[in-house]
């Protein structure tokens, strides 16, 4: 018969692979023991103590405790796992989705490193997988899926959003997969050491509990993700994100403040403030977006803040909208306003339950612009949401030439959400539509990039890429520098070209 034997951390590591396969007449557990400790000392010095097994190994067949007179049967699998709790285990992790998620990720991997395991960049040398999963739009849910199944190969955390807005699909790909959802990160040592004793870990709760001052790895060492509440006030739709992520709850104002002193002290020079919806916060605690923007920039040190998604509804209390104004005209803040749109049509907008008419929208852009020179309008679309009409998509491609950078999204299924129940418009006629406007939108942004051509200006350099960096001036513009330069330096930049989706420059 044949039997799996899985080797994991320090056992791995004597053994010299992570799986192998051996082939065996029939007999019990302690049969295949001595068999694969045959001409492995180490191994055996390791798994044999005074004569017995070492009572410290976990030793499971098929996820499962039994005794080691068990008798296995053709593809049983075996798991030999040394004392759980870090040490020499190593944990491989992806992450996906908005800014928030790629925040938890960094609390995740802080959370382990601070438990004694050990990140890897190659899900070979793991021990155990964990993906940090998004549900926003069906493409990429679908790519989670796939994930999911490849990455089941070994014990497996699935943690995001995904496992709590569809959970019965996440379990058909892998019912064994442990599942760890967004309110539950400071779980997250607790559910792999159960998912490496062969043990499946549910921790999908509601928590009402700040997500800040936990551990972290950054993902970008210059910038510092914070999470300034969860859930939101709208009931739009389209979107998945309220059914996982439930009603508003900001996070207190001062706990805030001591999560960007800690970025800051650990030499972050940017601030990204998000959340499920940034334009609401503070509304559940008499408070406001505008007044925790203020008093970050009151603190010391030179650093920039990105402000992060706001829905217009919000904006339209004028109260909210001015004082927010005011914290914009802030030296540290990013002249950047990322407010969605979603479409150009009053009729559409209300099938949405999004809150606010174009005119709405219209009247809060032209308050910034009255106010805030330079300001780079960042914008989200829908095409195709159901029964939209010819005339709806042509207002839409209208007040997309309003806009600096726009994020089109093809309208798509979201389980459990009211616009799935809706009449739909066919596929061919969405595609042709999303061809339309992505050819639009080039022509738009290559126009507004163009008007930057000959800048001066001093930029903050915050990420690498291929040959050079990305530098972001003060309109959030990103400045393509093809030019070796240290992350968190300030350059004086010249911008020479633009392209449509940034600016090329040099120093």
């Amino acid at each position: 018969m044949r039997i799996i034997v899985k080797y994991f951390a320090i056992i791995r590591e004597l053994v010299g692979k992570g799986e192998e396969e051996i082939l065996f007449k029939e007999g019990n557990l302690m049969d295949v023991i001595y068999k694969i400790i045959e001409g492995r000392e180490k191994l055996k010095d390791y798994l044999i103590k005074d004569g017995k097994i070492n009572p410290r190994v976990k030793i499971l067949v098929n996820g499962k405790d039994v005794p080691l007179n068990f008798n296995l049967k053709d593809g049983d699998v075996i798991a030999l796992l040394p004392p759980v709790g870090g040490g020499s285990y190593k944990v491989y992790l992806e992450a996906y989705g908005c800014s928030a998620s790629f925040s938890d990720a960094e609390m995740i991997m802080g959370s382990l490193e601070k438990a004694g395991y050990k990140l890897v960049k190659d899900m070979k040398e793991a021990d155990l997988n964990l993906i940090v999963t998004c549900s926003v739009k069906s493409p990429t849910a679908n790519r989670m899926y796939h994930r999911i199944k490849e990455l089941s190969l070994k014990p497996l955390v699935v943690a995001g959003c995904l496992p709590k807005a569809e959970r019965d699909r996440v379990e058909r790909i892998n019912p064994k997969a442990s599942l760890l959802g967004p309110d539950s990160i400071d779980r997250v040592v607790e559910v792999v050491e159960g998912t490496l004793k062969g043990i499946k870990v549910v921790a999908l709760e509601k928590n009402l509990k700040p997500k800040i001052l936990l551990p972290r790895v950054r993902i970008n060492l210059v910038i510092g993700i914070v999470e300034i509440a969860s859930g939101c006030l709208s009931s739009c739709t389209f979107c998945q994100v309220k059914l996982v992520k439930g009603r508003l709850f900001s996070y207190p104002l001062e706990l805030i403040l001591e999560e960007v002193k800690s970025s800051l002290k650990e030499g972050c020079k940017e601030i990204w403030l998000t959340s499920t919806d940034c334009g609401c916060y503070g509304f559940d605690i008499k408070s406001n977006l505008g007044e925790l923007v203020k008093k970050i920039c009151k603190l010391e040190g030179r650093f920039m803040v990105r402000v992060g998604m706001m829905n217009p509804v919000h904006l339209k209390r004028r109260k909210i909208l001015e004082e927010l104004i005011d914290a914009y005209k802030e030296d540290k803040v990013f002249k950047f306003l990322h407010i969605p749109v979603q479409s150009g049509s009053n009729r559409i907008l209300k099938l949405m339950k999004r809150g606010h008419t174009i005119e709405d929208f219209m009247e809060i852009l032209d308050r910034f612009r009255s106010e805030i020179n330079n300001l780079t309008v960042s914008t989200d679309i829908i095409v195709g949401f159901p029964t939209e009409t010819e005339e709806d998509f042509l207002k839409t491609c209208e007040i997309i030439k309003e806009m600096d950078v726009i994020n089109l999204n093809k309208y798509g299924d979201r389980p459990g959400t009211e616009a799935s129940k809706m009449p739909k418009v066919r596929t061919d006629v969405i595609k042709a539509r999303s061809v339309e406007l992505h050819r639009l939108i080039r022509d738009v942004t290559l126009k507004k990039n163009q008007k930057w051509i000959g800048w001066r200006g001093e930029a903050l350099i915050d990420e690498r890429t291929y040959n050079g960096v990305i530098a972001r001036n003060i309109s959030y513009k990103p400045i393509v520098i093809m030019e070796e330069k240290n992350l968190g330096e300030w350059e004086k930049v010249r911008v020479i070209k633009a392209t449509p989706n940034c600016l090329i420059g040099e120093t």
